[in-house]
């Protein structure tokens, strides 16, 4: 996505101003900020539920354009985020409907009960990549969260998206859950698709990702490699609060 001089409004106050972004497809990137900051907003807009206002000078662009529609977007841009995980936990859905559903952009296959084997044979085998082929007939309701966000990621990349959208991955999850879903991201970001993970947890920032733009006020605070961008200078006047930085394994932690 491309955005220059982008402003939105949300209930009558700037939620992001003036802010210019390019963000490539192939790239694994991470936007960090408190609460307030902006974030939700980028990731509605990305979703086109909310628009920016139309000035001279301004554009917002995805995929090369500013005419596309959602449904171009989902083909290209897989998402996982809680609001999702919370809609997709319905008592009727096992794992196999879901990951399948991804090809529809629904939650699980009603209407759709004709799937093609081809997209039966897709969901297969993203179930495998995210282990969890033996939860396939397991209703969604069953999993722990762990196992859930997995199946959620798998449903992402079944239509085999270019990039992958993580929305605040790890919010309301245990601390085991938290784990296995950052192991799942690694896994996406080695196998080559593009990642972006916008989150307000330092440790969402996977070994994997090289980019960080840090977000404050609904503006661009610092955006550049993750070793520059993520130090304890920059995170302290980001959050307002002196904090240190540990590193383990590759894991930034923040304290």
């Amino acid at each position: 996505f491309d955005l220059a001089h982008v402003t939105v409004l949300r209930e009558g106050r700037v939620a992001l101003s003036d802010v210019s972004l390019v963000v490539r497809a192939d790239e694994r990137v991470a936007v960090l900020g408190p609460n307030g900051s902006g974030k939700s907003t980028l990731v509605k807009l990305l979703h086109r539920e909310i628009y920016p206002l139309d000035r001279p000078g301004s554009h917002f662009r995805v995929l090369g354009t500013s005419q596309f529609v959602a449904s171009d977007l989902r083909r290209t841009l897989g998402a996982v985020s809680n609001d999702l995980a919370l809609a997709c936990a319905k008592p009727g859905i096992v794992v196999r409907d879901l990951v399948a559903s991804g090809f529809y952009a629904s939650v699980g296959l009603w209407p759709f009960d004709e799937v093609p084997e081809a997209y039966r044979e897709r969901a297969d085998e993203a179930m495998r990549r995210l282990d969890v082929t033996h939860l396939a007939d397991r209703r969604m309701t069953e999993l722990s969260t762990g196992e859930a966000r997995r199946a959620l990621v798998a449903r992402a990349i079944v239509h085999g998206p270019r990039a992958l959208l993580f929305d605040e991955p790890t919010v309301s999850l245990d601390v085991r859950a938290r784990r296995e879903t950052r192991e799942a991201m690694r896994k996406v970001a080695r196998s080559g698709l593009g990642v972006v993970v916008v989150t307000h947890e330092l440790e969402d920032v996977v070994p994997e990702i090289d980019r960080v733009v840090l977000l404050r006020d609904g503006r661009v605070f610092a955006d550049g490699p993750k070793r520059d961008v993520a130090t304890a200078e920059r995170l302290s006047s980001l959050y307002g609060v002196p904090v240190e930085i540990d590193e383990r394994e590759g894991v930034l932690h923040l304290r």
